[in-house]
């Protein structure tokens, strides 16, 4: 057996000797009982040892064992019924600690308790996951990445596409159930990282950032009440060993693709420095294609345009982000990071189009070339106090946080007649785009927990979220008769847009028995102010772009957001779970800027300054069961959306063009169920996947048509990893979701397969992982779209073809280290029942 397979079964039997003396500790019930307490630090490094494990053996009666582990803070509290015990102390590679015919006739606190390094185990400890763990708490369920080697050298987004119950679409859009609102928080707070909101910004960040995702479907009341789906919660890796330690990762693939990447960790008994920086280099071809035959009701001069879209991208972005943790007494630290990110790409988009005529064919080939030159900076200050009053969780956390990112493109489009055999009039209009985007955001939060009791706490907090966005946008189209370019009016516009959201919030949990509840209410009071400056008068705004716009709005939107979710113990390795929740869906800035798109002649995007916010209510019930080598997850859920937001197509009044608008709907009712087995049959096997299936239901009208539409769809996942000889990894991983139809049309199945294979070397202190995404290359966007004036056939692939990805990942001072493990239990989270 390898040392790394001893540690992991030494942990495995801990755990399960803790359940064990747990499931003693209740003792007869006519049997006063007394409270142990203490806390376990190491010796050298005045570090707390979380998971260390308290062992009480009665002396007159051998077989009376009962027991505990630490928490985090390295905390434990027992209760045994009165005796005499012989008390064992003990954790992974440290030497134990005894305290024999130990008198229990009172609350006995020990103190502190330290023990030092076994020096016989050091070469026993290897910190590395192996495997994706799944932990349930009351409001959320938590996935360990572990050790993912099809996203060795790949993005946060495909580390995403790898957890259960999320899906990440053609275009990087992420969705939960099948649900695209949803919330993405970077360490539970909104930020730069995840590019305000725009989850494209995640395809540049590296997935060995990720420690774990929490996925919350139905968040508890100290969460921000957005995202209709629930949040996604990314936490960033943050090492808490001691010492100097840290990895290194290169990579390297098809299409063009390079990057490294170093995760670095200096610890003392004072502070900690830890930092995530790096740098990748790739090329993401893409493309697809829109097929759109116009009915003879239509106001488009031609019958058919077939549309074929080539994109060349290559992006070159930085990361880094800098913290330092320092602490200021036993209780109480201070946080400060500094996150900066750097992005420059240039993309050149070409789109070939065919014009047909009923009765004279083809008639009309252009050619348009757009080349769009991107520099993109963000950088984002934030500190965080926490002071633990107590050892029982009184606390209080204080998090500020500023944020700010520059964006500018410069777009040359021009275009190009290839042939004209019906000779139509077709100017050729050459145009230059500035765009200049210019965000900040301000996050004052504060969280205070109170508890009770061992079992009850109170909780109540205040957050702060004020977002502003200025999009400045000048377009320049060629003048054919005198040359030269002139602004064009109409298009150009500077669009100020803000968000701020006011929050307070009070929950209440305890715990009786086997039942915990956590009840909440939050207060959110949303603010959406926009002010265009454009040209064109209010009138001619709504001539030019078909809906009437407001050019100076001022909502304010207050709501109560009440949450319930339980959790009730059927067995020790079984629960059920309940909960509740209502959200809001807030319109983003892109989806209000009604001033169109311009990467394409035909098809456009517009946004709608007219949206409102949707609200949702929702219900989730799940059940959990562990067995020795199988871990069953599962849940059905229903959710009601009121005004929620559908995407309507419609062909623009004397065009050709086809324009896609975001309106609020009447009604979106969502039911699902999802299942998760995680399945270990052998040291050398590991077996994952999971099922969602949902069906939706919308209801409403827009500009006096119904829109009414009813559906299944699902989605399914499935992960292999298996040992081959000369201890190599091979890993599988399957993901295909299943066709729905839409309120205007259809999406065929879509099927994404990924494998890769890995190799320890350098005495296990390196990782060789070689990688392929979409092996098939099948993973493609298949679209219907049928309206009153057209039908559509579209394609759309954002990578074409395979990509190859050769990594190694080099680890230094980390196998000598004590290991850090997080639990698998359902246990309550400090200051969070």
């Amino acid at each position: 057996m390898t040392k790394r397979n001893c540690f992991s079964l030494s942990l495995l039997l801990c755990f399960i000797f803790t359940l064990a003396f747990q499931a003693q500790a209740q003792g007869p019930s006519n049997e006063k009982k007394y409270t142990i307490t203490g806390k376990v630090m190491d010796d050298e490094l005045q570090v707390p040892l979380e998971y260390a494990t308290i062992t009480l053996q009665n002396v007159n009666k051998p077989s009376q064992v009962t027991g505990g582990v630490t928490n985090i803070d390295g905390i434990f509290e027992v209760e045994v019924a009165g005796g005499t015990y012989n008390v064992s102390v003990e954790f992974i590679s440290y030497k134990s600690k005894n305290f024999n015919n130990l008198q229990i006739d009172k609350d006995r606190d020990l103190g502190t308790i330290f023990l030092g390094m076994d020096s016989e185990n050091l070469d026993e400890v290897v910190v590395r996951a192996e495997t994706t763990q799944v932990e349930v708490r009351l409001d959320k369920k938590i996935y360990n990445i572990g050790k993912d080697l099809t996203t060795a050298g790949g993005t946060v987004s495909d580390a995403l596409n790898n957890v259960p119950s999320v899906t990440v679409d053609i275009d990087g859009g992420i969705s939960l159930r099948g649900n695209e609102n949803v919330k993405i928080l970077i360490n539970g707070k909104p930020s730069a990282m995840a590019g305000f909101g725009d989850t494209n910004v995640l395809n540049n960040l590296p997935a060995d950032a990720i420690d774990r995702v929490e996925v919350i479907t139905s968040p508890s009341a100290r969460y921000d009440a957005e995202g209709t789906a629930g949040i996604l919660n990314i936490i960033l890796r943050q090492k808490k060993t001691l010492g100097f330690n840290g990895s290194v990762s290169l990579n390297a693939g098809t299409p063009t693709n390079a990057g490294l990447t170093a995760n670095i960790n200096y610890r003392t008994e004072n502070f900690n420095l830890f930092t995530t920086t790096g740098y990748r280099y790739f090329d993401a071809p893409g493309g697809g294609f829109f097929d759109t035959r116009y009915f003879e009701n239509s106001s488009s001069n031609y019958s058919r345009i077939f549309e074929d879209r080539n994109i060349e991208r290559l992006n070159r972005n930085f990361n880094s982000n800098f913290g330092m943790e320092y602490f200021l007494n036993e209780k109480s630290s201070i946080t400060g990071t500094v996150f900066y990110r750097n992005g420059e790409d240039e993309d050149l988009t070409t789109n070939s189009s065919d014009y047909y005529k009923s009765q004279e064919g083809l008639v009309l080939q252009t050619e348009r070339r757009e080349k769009e030159k991107e520099k993109d900076e963000s950088w984002q200050w934030a500190l965080n106090y926490v002071n633990n009053f107590d050892r029982n969780g009184h606390k209080l956390t204080v998090d500020f946080q500023y944020e700010t990112d520059s964006e500018t493109q410069f777009t040359t489009i021009t275009e190009d007649i290839n042939s004209n055999a019906g000779n139509i009039d077709y100017a050729l209009i050459g145009e230059k785009v500035n765009t200049t985007e210019d965000q900040k955001e301000y996050l004052i939060q504060a969280d205070y927990v109170l508890p009770f009791s061992k079992d009850s706490q109170f909780e109540a907090g205040y957050r702060g979220n004020f977002e502003n966005e200025i999009t400045d946008y000048i377009l320049f189209q060629e003048n054919i008769e005198e040359g030269g370019f002139v602004k064009n009016d109409i298009l150009s516009n500077v669009f100020d847009y803000t968000e701020n959201v006011n929050a307070v919030y009070t929950q209440y949990g305890s715990k009786f028995g086997d039942l915990s509840f956590l009840l909440g209410l939050r207060l959110e009071n949303t603010q959406l102010k926009g002010k265009i400056d454009s040209e064109l008068t209010d009138e001619e705004l709504e001539e030019n772009f078909g809906i009437p716009i407001d050019t100076d709005f001022d909502n304010n939107y207050l709501g109560l957001f009440p949450t319930v979710n339980l959790i009730y113990e059927l067995a020790e390795e079984e629960n059920i779970t309940l909960g509740y929740n209502r959200r809001i869906n807030r319109p983003r800035g892109w989806f209000i800027n009604p001033f169109p798109s311009r990467s394409s002649t035909n098809n456009i995007f517009q946004g709608n300054p007219n949206l409102s916010p949707a609200y949702s209510n929702a219900f989730d019930l799940g059940y959990l069961k562990r067995w020795e080598k199988l871990t069953l997850t599962s849940s059905i859920y229903y959710q009601h959306e009121t005004n929620s937001f559908e995407r309507i197509e419609n062909n623009v009044a004397r065009t050709s063009v086809v324009r896609t608008i975001p309106v609020n709907l009447s009604s979106n009712d969502r039911t699902g169920a999802e299942l998760g087995l995680l399945y270990n049959p052998a040291k050398w096997l590991r077996l994952n996947g999971s099922f969602n299936f949902f069906r939706f239901k919308t209801e409403g009208d827009y500009n006096g048509k119904s829109y009414d539409a009813e559906n299944n769809s699902w989605f399914a996942r499935f992960s292999s990893k298996v040992t081959l000889p000369a201890k190599i990894d091979w890993q599988t991983n399957a993901f295909y979701r299943g066709a729905y139809e839409g309120i205007q049309g259809t999406q065929e199945g879509i099927l994404s397969l990924d494998l890769a294979f890995s190799k320890d070397i350098f005495n296990e202190n390196a990782t060789l992982s070689l990688n392929v995404r979409d092996l098939l290359n099948s993973r493609k966007r298949d679209s219907y779209t049928l309206t009153e004036t057209y039908e559509r056939d579209s394609e759309f692939q954002w990578r074409k073809g395979q990509n190859f990805t050769l990594s190694l990942i080099y680890r230094f001072n980390q196998k000598k280290q004590r290991p850090s493990k997080r639990g698998n239990g359902e246990d309550f989270e400090e200051g969070e029942f």
